[in-house]
Parts: structure tokens; sequence; C-alpha cells
């Protein structure tokens, strides 16, 4: 192995992105080094590339990107046990620290780079049959909207379900959602290759928003029922404002996308005289990441078309614009160092 290595490098303080050269990490007490054989890039990235999110607790003005990661242990710390060199895992886009969430690949240096370093706690073990470019994206892209349906909008089967934005987090919604028993399953999106991936990815219906007829075309699909439950993945405030609409009495509508626009609820009187929630949601937790893998184990889920495109790691620069301007409509770019 040779001493240095490419990384994706974000300088946060001047907003400056570039693939260098920097040393291999070397592991501590408790770490593991790991051959990084692919990572995701999340439209997250390209928002800390343009300075819409702050990293919180990085050490420093510069960070390797990158929070879905997935390799091979190359290297173990001192005193580390339970995984071995060779092993295949993923790491968990995130970890514990004094109390406090540090989010890898923004709090400190992630997996855009040809090795990363990693608690050992934050390894998760993955089977021969699941590749690596699926494995890194486990971690947010596929976790995030796994919590939001099991947890965050507690959805039960044969629940009327609604799913604003078909982008990377809502196609896995919609799979999800199918994989749980959800009935019916509408998609709501403007472009016309969302609206055919969420139906290939299992949605019962899908929807242009801006259809004159959007509401009877609703009414249609779920046999005149209201949504239970409506999840917002586009972090827009306008259709935040039409989900709300869709539901009935205890509905919920969670709200996954990101957004620092204001939250408007056209008729408050409704919401409270149908006892009506609006739930908030955010990541996922560990075990979420472990019972995913343990699913694709077992052939309940996969993701090959998932994966949009790859690029060599030197030209992450190249990847986070084709995501930026949503070149091909992808679900999941992926970097292959």
């Amino acid at each position: 192995m040779t001493a240095t290595m490419l990384a994706g490098r974000l300088d946060v303080a001047k907003g400056a992105f570039a693939v260098e050269e920097v040393p291999v990490p070397a592991p501590g007490p408790g770490e593991v080094l790991i051959k990084v054989e692919a990572a995701g890039v999340c439209l997250s990235d390209v928002h800390l590339i343009e300075g819409m999110l702050k990293p919180l607790y990085l050490k420093g003005d510069k960070v390797t990107l990158g929070h879905e990661v997935a390799g091979t242990v190359h290297t173990l710390g001192e005193g580390v046990t339970g995984t071995a060199v060779g092993d295949r895992v993923l790491l968990q886009a995130g970890e514990t620290r004094d109390g406090v969430v540090h989010t890898r690949g923004v709090d400190y240096d992630g997996g855009w780079a040809e090795y990363a370093l990693a608690t050992a706690t934050t390894l998760v073990p993955i089977p021969d049959e699941l590749p690596f470019e699926q494995a890194c994206f486990i971690p947010d892209a596929v976790s995030t909207p796994w919590a939001a349906i099991t947890a965050t909008g507690a959805v039960r089967p044969a629940e009327a379900v609604g799913v604003w934005g078909v982008g990377g987090l809502g196609a896995h919604g919609v799979q999800l959602l199918r994989a749980i028993g959800a009935f019916p399953i509408v998609a709501v999106d403007p472009l016309p290759a969302a609206r055919e991936r969420a139906l290939a990815f299992g949605a019962d219906a899908a929807l242009d928003p801006a259809d004159p007829g959007f509401a009877g075309l609703l009414r249609e699909a779920t046999g005149g029922r209201p949504l239970s439950v409506a999840f917002d993945f586009a972090g827009v405030a306008p259709v935040r404002e039409q989900a709300m609409a869709t539901l009935g009495e205890h509905g919920r509508l969670v709200l996954v996308g990101l957004t620092n626009k204001p939250l408007t609820v056209t008729n408050g009187t409704l919401v409270s005289y149908l006892r009506q929630q609006i739930r908030g949601h955010y990541g996922s937790e560990g075990q979420d990441v472990v019972d995913l893998v343990n699913l694709v184990r077992g052939g309940r889920l996969e993701f090959s078309r998932s994966v949009s495109g790859t690029f060599p790691l030197a030209e992450a620069a190249r990847a986070v614009e084709a995501l930026e301007h949503k070149e091909g409509d992808p679900i999941r770019l992926v970097l292959k160092p």
C-alpha cells in the first residue's frame, strides 16, 4: 500500500471541492481502515459543496465527503475484535460521540477516498451476493425512507399512501412501501420519467401534481379513500400543502425532504377536527441498516435498478455536477476508487 491516496476534499471555509492526494490514515485503537470499493453521491453532498449545509462538529476547515460507503477491511486498529481483514462491509452513515450524532463525510472524514477510517462498531457485514455498488447507499438512500415508513410514518399494511417526489429517496420509498404491504401506493411527481420509474418500483398509480384533474384521479386511484399517510420526499412547500389536503381522519404527513421554507396549514380547523398530524423525519437508526441488509440477504429486497451510473473517484466533481443537474434523472450515482 502506498503512503498517499486520492480523496474528494471540501474546503468548507472557501466552498472549494477537489480530488487531492492526501496521506493514507492509520487506524487508532478501536478503529478499522477500510479499502473503499464504492461510495454514493447524495444530494446532501451537493448541498455541502454549495454551502446550503454546514458541518456542525467538524474540526478544521477541510473534510473528505461521502457518508454512503462500502468496501473491505484492510487494517485493524488495536483492540478491534469481531471482524477480520478482507471482510466485506458497509459503514453506518454516522455515529454518536459524547452523546451527539456526528455524520460521516460531514463532521469527520468520509468515504470519497481510496481508504477510509471507521470506528469498528460502525461496520455492518454484507453478504457476498450484495455488490458494493448497491451496498454503499443502503445507509441513507434506503435506510432514511425505511425509517420514515416504519417508524415515523408507522405505515400499516393496506393503508393508502402517497409519495411526493420520486427521486433517490422517493423511489426507494415506493419500493419499501410495496414490500411492507401498503395499498394503494400513489406516486406524485411532475416529471414523466419519474412517474414511469415509480410504476416500475411498485406504485399502483403515478400522478402529475399539476394535472387539473388531480383530485379526481387520486380518488379513482384509492377507490374513494383519503390517504392515511403522505410522504414529502421533495422538500417543496407547495407539495406539503397539496399532500396535506389528501389526508383523511388520523392522517399523517411525514416531512422527509428538507427545506427552510415556512410550512403553511391552510385549514387548521380541519386538521384539528380530523386529528391529523405533521411529523418531521431525519435519517435512520443503525438497526435500520442491519435490518435492510438482512432483507437483502433473505431475497426480499434488491437494489440493482438504483445504480444510475458509476464514476471514477478522480471524476467526483463530474458526478456532483451530473447529480446537481439531474442528468439522466438518477437515483444514485456511485464513485469507484
